[in-house]
């Protein structure tokens, strides 16, 4: 349960300053009393015939009775187990009485995870070629890249052998495309060999193929082929961000020679961040997609954002006892950082529960219970009795907690909704009182 309902908890600054009020009331009181029964000790007992018994051998002595805080009195040990306030003091602390309500109160599971991001979310960058690294822009883990930026050059004087071969592969087909036509006419002319132009047409397409084979892995290196036929050659390529996102990783410096298997850049994009929750065996049966999620991050401050449940898992962590959970976010997203711890909250569908207002709920230790009195009149000696019934609190809404109660309540107890806190500041003075 999040909250605790004991009577160090208010609500108003008035109700925390009252509390403080009686408390220093009841220490005085107690020392009082103390310091009054140490007087009683001291004298004697034959002072006064009021107080006296009737003789020392058969006789009793009279107690002086005590009071409660303002000035009643106690009835004897047989009334020990209520609490007793004046009508003047229930007035005075505004006592109200109520009843059980049937409310809805919506329940929820508590939860923890983090925040996660599929696999399409993440993007290493490596080079394309094997050389040298030169030129690395000023980035570090944690910079923001968008998508097409130079991160740095490669660089590779075998990079001009591939322009090379696409440049003289281009022109050895422009002549074989031109002889082709030439020996194609003749034979239509009747002067030439048809199987010269058959071998013709053979010698075309493989060069076709071995020219657009070496222009596409000039536009994978990202060499721009126009330019190569125009004899611009080129011996470095640069390095490109495939995606935008955030740097996670950097393992690339200026001089370092890399090959292409090796990653120099790891890029993480937030676009399609979730909830990754662990849910416990226990509450696993109770949770439904598109249920409502509410979730902090405690190391980014207090703030709650919302999400959805999306997706539940179909594996069980036999470690933590748990099922993970997926969830949508909503609304506003919060800052991210891999693998930041999360607590949630995952609302369940409403129910109509017993419930009464947080205030008339008082703790004692780990007891949690309410105050009630059967009649809510005045007794013969001019006091209203309250007694306590133990309860279980559940979830709380809107002010109002939802209770199981441990025992019966009698009928026709009314239940005091409203300054129950100071039932339990007389009922602890009793107790001191008592044991005095």
């Amino acid at each position: 349960m999040d909250r605790d309902y004991g009577p160090s908890i208010f609500k108003t600054q008035n109700q925390r300053n009252m509390y403080i009020l009686i408390k220093q009331s009841i220490l005085i009181l107690i020392i009082i009393f103390i310091s009054s029964c140490n007087e009683k000790t001291d004298a004697k007992l034959g002072h006064d015939d009021h107080d006296h018994a009737h003789d020392k051998h058969g006789g009793h002595i009279s107690d002086t009775k005590s009071k409660t805080i303002d000035g009643a009195e106690p009835h004897g040990d047989n009334e020990e187990e209520g609490i007793h306030l004046t009508k003047r003091q229930v007035e005075a602390i505004g006592l109200e009485y109520g009843t059980f309500r049937d409310i809805k109160i919506s329940d929820f599971i508590k939860t923890t995870g983090t925040l996660g991001l599929p696999p399409k979310a993440y993007s290493s960058v490596s080079a394309k070629f094997e050389g040298f690294i030169k030129n690395v822009n000023k980035y570090v883990e944690g910079s923001r890249i968008q998508k097409g930026a130079i991160i740095g050059y490669l660089e590779n004087p075998n990079l001009i052998e591939k322009q090379e071969l696409f440049l003289s592969s281009s022109a050895e087909l422009r002549f074989l495309q031109q002889e082709y036509n030439r020996q194609r006419e003749l034979v239509q002319q009747q002067a030439g060999i048809e199987r010269t132009v058959q071998k013709l047409s053979s010698d075309v397409e493989m060069k076709k193929a071995q020219v657009l084979g070496a222009q596409h892995y000039l536009d994978y290196l990202g060499i721009n082929t126009s330019e190569v036929l125009a004899g611009q050659f080129i011996q470095r390529i640069p390095i490109v961000a495939p995606m935008t996102g955030f740097i996670t990783t950097i393992d690339m410096h200026n001089g370092m020679f890399v090959k292409p298997e090796q990653q120099l850049l790891e890029i993480m994009s937030d676009k399609h961040l979730h909830l990754e929750l662990d849910v416990f065996e226990k509450d696993i049966s109770k949770v439904e997609e598109h249920q409502q999620v509410s979730y902090s991050i405690p190391a980014l401050g207090t703030e709650i954002y919302l999400g959805e449940v999306h997706i539940i898992g179909r594996e069980f962590n036999t470690d933590n006892k748990t099922v993970r959970v997926h969830g949508h976010l909503e609304g506003k997203k919060p800052k991210f950082i891999k693998d930041l711890f999360i607590s949630a909250k995952i609302w369940l569908n409403d129910q109509k529960v017993q419930a009464l207002p947080a205030d008339a709920i008082m703790k004692d230790g780990p007891s949690y219970f309410v105050y009630y009195s059967v009649s809510g009149e005045e007794n013969d000696h001019g006091e209203i009795e309250f007694d306590k019934l133990m309860v279980l609190p559940g979830t709380e809404d809107n002010g109002f907690v939802a209770i199981k109660l441990l025992d019966t309540l009698p009928q026709r107890a009314k239940i005091v909704t409203k300054g129950a806190y100071f039932i339990y500041a007389q009922s602890k003075y009793g107790e001191a009182v008592h044991e005095h």
